[in-house]
C-alpha cells in the first residue's frame, strides 16, 4: 500500500464491504473519505469503529440519485488518488418489483458520476465493484472474458454500467478496474443476507426461510481476502480488466445453514422452512481467479468455516443491539 499522502474515496462506505474497506485503508495510515446516501448505521456495522487506533476519516452523506452536484464538488475540491465504488441498489429478486430503480441507481446515476471523475487527471484508479451475476447462468469455470448473459433488472444494470466503463476506458483511458467477487461475508454484515440471518435464527427461534430447499451452490468468501484484494487492485491492477474473487470451494446454501448449526449446536429441522424458488435466480457460479494469483499472487486465506466462526462471535458479542435491527431487507429507492 502507499504511503500517508494517498487520499482514497470510498462510496458506498456504509456498506458491509465498503465499511470494511474503510477500515483496512485507517489502518494503514491513508487519508480516507467515504460517501454513503444513509446516515451512519448502527457501531456494530462500521468495522472502523472496532478499534481506537485509526486515521483521518471525512463522511459526507449524499445520494448519487439526487445529490450528485454534493459529490461532484467535493470530489473536485478533495481530489482523490483512488475511488472505490460499492454502491448500487444490489438485491437481485426485489429488482422485479421496481426495476426503474435498479437501472437510474445502477446506470444513470453511475454514468454521471463517471463523467465527473474521467476529469479528474489526478485519479490514479477507479475500482468498479462489479458482479458475477452479469454472466447469468453458467457451466463450469467462468473466466474474466466469459459473455454478459444477464437474467435479472439487477444483472442487466450491472452489466450496463460496466460497458459503459469499458467504452469510457477506451475513449479516456479512464483507469477503471472491475472486481466481480462472489458471495462475501464476514461480520458485520447486513442481517437480512444468509450467514448472520441463519445465525440469528438459531439464537432468537425465527424461522429461516430456504429457497428452492437450498440447493444451489455458492462459493463464500470472506470479507478480509476481498478487501485485501480490493485495495491491491487499486494500486496495481490494470486499468481496462476484470478480476475474479472467490475460493474455489462451492457449497450448497443447505449444507452452509447445515454447517452453521452444526456449529451452534442446533437442528437444521427446528429452524428452516423451505419455500418457492425465487425468479430469475442463476444456480452456481464458479469463477476462475487464476487472473489476480497470476498478476499479483492474491489468494483467499480465509476457510470458511472460520469464517463462519468469526461471525457467529460477532453476533454474540452483539446481540441486545442487533435484534433490535431490521432482519429483513428494505427498499430504498
Amino acid at each position: 500500500m502507499k504511503g500517508k499522502a494517498d487520499r482514497w474515496v470510498v462510496i458506498g462506505c456504509n456498506s458491509f464491504s465498503g465499511a470494511h474497506c474503510v477500515n483496512d485503508l485507517l489502518q494503514a495510515g491513508n487519508e480516507v473519505a467515504g460517501i454513503s446516501r444513509s446516515p451512519k448505521p448502527h457501531g456494530a456495522f462500521l468495522p472502523y469503529t472496532w478499534s481506537a487506533e485509526r486515521g483521518d476519516f471525512i463522511f459526507l452523506q449524499s445520494d448519487l440519485n439526487t445529490q450528485l452536484p454534493d459529490i461532484s464538488n467535493f470530489l473536485r475540491e478533495w481530489c482523490p488518488d483512488y475511488v472505490i465504488n460499492f454502491a448500487a441498489q444490489g438485491m437481485v429478486a426485489q429488482s422485479w418489483q421496481f426495476p426503474h430503480h435498479w437501472y437510474q441507481t445502477n446506470i444513470v446515476s453511475m454514468v454521471q458520476l463517471h463523467e465527473i471523475l474521467k476529469d479528474q487527471n489526478q485519479l490514479r484508479r477507479y475500482v468498479h465493484i462489479s458482479t458475477p451475476e452479469v454472466y447469468g447462468h453458467c457451466e463450469g469455470a467462468v473466466k474474466e472474458e466469459q459473455r454478459f448473459n444477464p437474467s435479472t433488472p439487477y444483472a442487466v444494470s450491472r452489466a450496463a454500467c460496466d460497458f459503459s466503463l469499458m467504452a469510457y476506458h477506451r475513449t479516456y483511458n479512464f483507469p477503471v478496474v472491475f472486481t466481480r467477487a462472489a458471495n462475501v461475508f464476514g461480520p458485520g454484515q447486513q442481517l437480512y443476507r444468509i450467514i448472520p440471518r441463519t445465525i440469528l435464527a438459531v439464537r432468537t427461534g425465527r424461522k429461516l426461510q430456504l429457497h428452492g430447499g437450498g440447493y444451489s451452490e455458492r462459493s463464500f468468501i470472506h470479507i478480509t481476502d476481498v478487501i485485501r484484494a480490493t485495495v491491491d487492485l487499486a494500486i496495481r491492477g490494470t486499468s481496462g480488466k476484470a478480476y475474479h474473487l472467490a475460493t474455489p470451494t462451492q457449497v450448497t446454501i443447505r449444507r452452509l445453514v447445515q454447517m452453521i448449526c452444526e456449529i451452534m449446536g442446533a437442528d437444521f429441522g427446528d429452524i428452516v422452512n423451505e419455500t418457492g424458488d425465487r425468479m430469475g435466480k442463476d444456480q452456481s457460479y464458479s469463477l476462475d481467479c487464476s487472473r489476480i494469483e497470476s498478476e499479483l499472487g492474491w489468494r483467499p486465506k480465509q476457510s470458511l468455516e472460520g469464517g463462519l466462526k468469526e461471525v457467529i462471535e460477532w453476533v454474540d458479542l452483539h446481540l441486545e443491539d442487533l435484534v433490535k435491527e431490521p432482519f429483513d431487507y428494505k427498499h430504498k429507492p
